[in-house]
């Protein structure tokens, strides 16, 4: 990548725009914006506010709204138009995933991700561990894995990204999907 690549990309997304267009534009934004407190990617609010309204909103420094577009930047420069890719599956949970079927002798298999009714908000992702294909099932192997969803469920996940994350509450897959309308305060459901 050439050095006026990089700078462009650095800039990308500015504190001037709102919530609801970096989204739209740019689904690798989600994940930084999440990591900052900031939940408001599902939010009515978030076609009219700008990412600087919404930061301050959420009692962010100068500083701190700096550093988020920083790292929205920089997530965008690293995952490119996640829009155009059926699905990422970063490093991490590549990883864990081959652990996991280490674990538990399956060897072989796929993490099948579908969309399932439950949660506050009505639809919940559910991942399980499969070792065989149905006909309309696509199959994605990125970092040494397979991810397998259904030819029903790959228009809504289309774009998604799966990465690991660890927290005080314990570990697990969290999915960035950019079709995602609205989301519940806690970040398990969506609409």
């Amino acid at each position: 990548m050439t050095e006026a690549t990089q700078q462009q990309q650095a800039t990308l997304v500015t504190k001037d725009m709102t919530i609801g267009d970096v989204i739209r534009k740019y689904p690798a934004a989600i994940e930084p914006l999440q990591d900052a407190g900031v939940h408001c990617v599902g939010c009515h609010v978030s076609y009219y506010e700008t990412l600087e309204q919404g930061f301050k909103g959420h009692g962010m420094s100068d500083e701190e709204v700096d550093a988020v577009i920083t790292s929205i930047n920089k997530a965008i420069a690293e995952y490119g138009d996640m829009a155009e890719k059926d699905l990422i599956v970063t490093k991490k949970a590549a990883a864990k995933l081959l652990q996991i079927l280490r674990e538990n002798n399956k060897e072989g298999f796929g993490l099948r991700v579908a969309v399932v009714p439950g949660g506050c908000s009505g639809s919940q992702y559910g991942l399980e561990l499969d070792g065989a294909t149905k006909e309309d099932d696509k199959v994605i192997e990125e970092n040494g894995v397979k991810i397998i969803i259904s030819g029903e469920h790959m228009a809504f996940l289309k774009g998604s990204k799966i990465d690991f994350v660890e927290t005080l509450h314990g570990g697990g897959f969290r999915i960035s999907n950019p079709n995602v309308q609205s989301s519940c305060g806690c970040g398990q459901s969506f609409h």
